[in-house]
């Protein structure tokens, strides 16, 4: 049975879309993943969408959505992002954690880059922690 993961901050525009494509590149065998929030944007962040094609040539926009916080089902584990206020949150059975991530938005693709190789750092950190869980 995979482990239901939600990523959520305020917009789901950027860094919990990001993390949901990188979660879903990288552990669809273990995880059913999930992102959301409590204010919509229209639309991914550009920036985003740009930049996720060229580092892992994922189309965020194929695959991806932004979505409200009662669109998700509950979730085993829930991550805020890093909200710099109050953080959306939403049922989950086992776990919450906060990675405390910085918002990229309008900022230089080098600081969005370090901000997505952090994404992918505490993806695959919670992977393995995944896998430890199933053991």
């Amino acid at each position: 049975m995979k482990i239901k993961v939600a990523f959520v901050c305020v917009h789901n525009s950027c860094r919990s879309q990001i993390a949901e494509a990188l979660a879903k590149k990288f552990g669809s065998n273990l995880l059913e993943v999930y992102s959301s929030g409590t204010k919509l944007k229209d639309r991914i962040n550009q920036d985003a969408v740009r930049l996720m094609k060229n580092l892992y040539d994922i189309d965020m926009e194929k695959t991806q959505k932004p979505k409200l916080l009662d669109e998700i089902p509950e979730v085993d584990y829930l991550i805020t992002m890093g909200c710099n206020v109050v953080c959306p949150v939403l049922p989950y059975k086992y776990k919450k954690v906060d990675w405390g991530l910085d918002d990229p938005t309008g900022k230089s693709d080098e600081e969005f880059t370090k901000v997505i190789e952090e994404i992918e750092r505490k993806v695959l950190d919670l992977i393995e922690e995944v896998r430890e869980w199933e053991k």
